[in-house]
């Protein structure tokens, strides 16, 4: 009962704030291309939904892509230099470098490095870079995290370091994984978003294409009509990573009611 009432309360704020949306530009008789009401959003999304379902599912896939080699590469790294703290110091410097470096900004380099005719890859590269932050950083402050008096514990019976590590620390760092990977799954959309822009070639034809298509002809609805699939696909990757982190953490629970 408590979950319907969460689900609902949302749910009455977009109805009333769409409505008052609706009314405001018929009242105020705001032009079309300056701010098109709900109504005339849905019928964008009626007519131009075959394409745009196309779009959304270009982005959305080299999202995922983006996603795992983020995933793959983080998780290693993470792995590798939790085990010599002095291969920590050295590589988290270049991580954060490489996270607060605008996307934007490397974005024509590894353009010219996939070749013009790999526009995907670029994206997919790009949204990556992005992606990849987060994930190294949960994985390395979850290996770090494991209980002190177990650490003891494995001392005491002699454990190897990789003995630590898999039987001690990656069970330990699973949540501070899961959470990184919500946080990377968005900004993996992000990423794939803000690298079709910057490739400005079309080919990947993702939803950025379709923004910038819209935006200049002035097709207002048709634009606002690519931005909620942007938002329904962001939210649904969102949901997807939530549910597997709770049904992970349930699995984890009945194990240890198990034992």
């Amino acid at each position: 009962m408590r979950r319907a009432g969460d689900m609902l309360a949302p749910l009455v704020l977009l109805a009333v704030l769409l409505a008052g949306w609706e009314i405001a530009c018929r009242a105020l008789a705001v032009p079309a291309y300056f701010l098109p009401p709900p109504s005339a959003v849905v019928m964008a999304l009626v007519e131009t939904g075959p394409r745009l379902a196309a779009s959304a599912w270009a982005t959305f896939w080299m999202a995922l892509q983006a996603l795992a080699a983020a995933g793959l590469i983080a998780a290693a790294l993470a792995l590798t230099v939790s085990l010599n703290a002095t291969a920590e110091r050295a590589v988290r410097p270049l991580a954060v470098t490489l996270q607060v470096t605008p996307v934007v900004a490397i974005a024509p380099l590894v353009l010219i490095w996939a070749g013009l005719d790999n526009a995907d890859r670029a994206v997919v590269a790009l949204a990556a870079t992005v992606a990849f932050f987060p994930l190294f950083s949960g994985v390395l402050t979850g290996l770090k995290s494991a209980d002190p008096d177990l650490e003891r514990l494995f001392d005491l019976y002699g454990a190897s370091p990789w003995q630590r590590l898999w039987r001690l620390r990656v069970p330990a760092a699973a949540p501070f994984a899961l959470e990184g990977l919500r946080v990377a799954a968005g900004l993996a959309v992000i990423g794939a978003v803000v690298a079709e822009f910057v490739s400005g070639t079309g080919q990947t034809q993702g939803l950025a294409w379709r923004l910038l298509e819209a935006g200049n002809r002035l097709r207002t609805a048709e634009l606002l009509a690519a931005l909620t699939c942007l938002a329904v696909m962001g939210v649904a990757l969102n949901a997807l990573i939530g549910g597997i982190e709770r049904a992970m953490l349930r699995r984890r629970g009945g194990n240890r009611g198990v034992r």
